[in-house]
This record gives C-alpha cells, sequence and structure tokens, in this order.
C-alpha cells in the first residue's frame, strides 16, 4: 500500500507567511524561508507555497521566495499563485520547484493544464480546487461550486465536474481545499472529499479545516485521498509533523516516519 503524505502548506502574502479563516482575517505569522527548512527537518513529505494574493491582484509570483525555500529543502515543493502561462510555469519550476499548482489560470483557460502536462509532465501539474457548498442544482449538481480568486469568485463551475475534466485534461493531482472549512480547526470536510477521491483516480490532497491528529486520521480512513494538507496545527506549533506521523502509524497509517 502507497504512504500516505503529509504536506504543509506555506499560504504567503508580501514575503509572509500568512493564515486565516475562511480565506479572511490573514494575519503574518512568520518567514516562509525559515518555517520551510523547519518543517524538512521535521520529517514532512511535501510543501506547498501559495502566494494567495497574485491570482488577485493579477501580479506575478514572489520567484525570490520560491527560490529561498527550494534551497532550504529536498523534498517535493509544489507553488501555485499568480501563474498564468507555460513561461510562468518553465520560471517556477527553473526556481526550484517540482510542481506547479494552478488554480484561476485553469479555470480561465483549461487548455493551459493539458499545455503544462504535455511540456513538464502531468508529474508536475497539479489542478488547485477551492470548494464550497451550495445549493444542489442542475449547474451544480453535486452542491459543491468551485471558486476562483483566492476563494473570492464564484466560478459557476460544479467541483465533481471540473475534477474529471481537469483529469482528462492531464492534471497528475488535485488539492482540494474547502473553502468552508478552512483555518476552522474544526477538521476536514469529508463529504467533498470522499466525493472527489471517488471522482477522479489521480490524487487527490485534503486541505482545508485540520486541527487535531485525529482529523488527518479521519480524512485518511473515511475518503480515498492520498495526502493531507496542514497548517495551523504545524504552524502555532501545537503539534509537529513527527507527533502526527507516529499517531497515524500507531492507528495502521500507512506513512513515511522521521528517522532523525
Amino acid at each position: 500500500m502507497l504512504s500516505k503524505r503529509i504536506i504543509v502548506c506555506l499560504d504567503v502574502r508580501a514575503g509572509k507567511t500568512t493564515k486565516g479563516i475562511r480565506f479572511t482575517g490573514n494575519i503574518d505569522i512568520g518567514d516562509p524561508i525559515a518555517m520551510a527548512a523547519e518543517y524538512y527537518a521535521q520529517g514532512v513529505d511535501e510543501l506547498v507555497f501559495y502566494d494567495i494574493t497574485a491570482s488577485s491582484d493579477e501580479r506575478d509570483i514572489i520567484i525570490d521566495v520560491v527560490e529561498g525555500v527550494a534551497r532550504e529543502i529536498f523534498i517535493p515543493f509544489s507553488v501555485g499563485g499568480g501563474i498564468r502561462s507555460l513561461d510562468d510555469m518553465h520560471r517556477v519550476l527553473a526556481a526550484g520547484a517540482e510542481k506547479i499548482s494552478i488554480n484561476t489560470a485553469a479555470v480561465q483557460n483549461p487548455y493551459l493544464i493539458y499545455q503544462g502536462a504535455k511540456a513538464f509532465g502531468s508529474q508536475c501539474v497539479v489542478l488547485g480546487m477551492d470548494a464550497k457548498k451550495v445549493e444542489q442544482s442542475s449547474v451544480i449538481p453535486s452542491g459543491y461550486e468551485v471558486y476562483i480568486n483566492g476563494g473570492r469568485t464564484p466560478a459557476g463551475i460544479d467541483t465533481a465536474q471540473w475534477a474529471k475534466r481537469a483529469q482528462e485534461l492531464g492534471a497528475g493531482e488535485i488539492c482540494l481545499n474547502s473553502i468552508d472549512a478552512d483555518g476552522t480547526n474544526d477538521g476536514y470536510e469529508l463529504v467533498l472529499t470522499a466525493l472527489i477521491s471517488r471522482t477522479v483516480s489521480i490524487p487527490v490532497i485534503a486541505s482545508g479545516g485540520a486541527g487535531l491528529p485525529e482529523h488527518v486520521l479521519e480524512v485518511f480512513t473515511e475518503t480515498d485521498a492520498s495526502a493531507a494538507l496542514i497548517a495551523s496545527m504545524v504552524h502555532y506549533q501545537r503539534y509537529t509533523v513527527r507527533h502526527i506521523k507516529d499517531y497515524l502509524a500507531e492507528r495502521g497509517v500507512p506513512v513515511r516516519r522521521c528517522i532523525s
């Protein structure tokens, strides 16, 4: 059985790691480069770096921060926010990232997924998807709608349908973030995560809401998620990556154990 991955998310705004609740009320909590080095030392499997205002501000991603993080870690590193073209993808990969995450730009130009997969391989292309629970309708049959521009703008697209299309276009992975659960520390949105992880055959990363090791266990045992994204529970030093992995391993979840 493949090991389940623990991925730490660094949301970055103006060069600082930031954290909010349901995409609002963000406060700066540290230096992303130093935090990346610490999580690497703790044994995290991967890191995700999101420049959370690059798309909404219509500016380029902060490449110097990407380069700084890449110098400190030797594990898979995904970068998203403000990536709108093949040239942007190339710049981010050249700066040291192993994967690029596209969200708003992919909705606005789905062909970008295909272009990225063809140029760099599907393993490099992650679809970032921010989803919110809404009334079911003929347009949104699953009851979960895709949002863009950092979770600010409803896209009028059904989450499950978009996940299927992204896989068909060549996305190698989906990072699924629940806007309703984001930053709450109340647990992942299990219904949404189960829906998407059973809709597609590519790996799905559960994101939004983890506050306890029990929440990570829950998403792995009750859905088909391949990985769990965490942030607040380690950013505020309530737990370490080692603590979370030990907790999971003791309960039968296959994880890559920390050896240092």
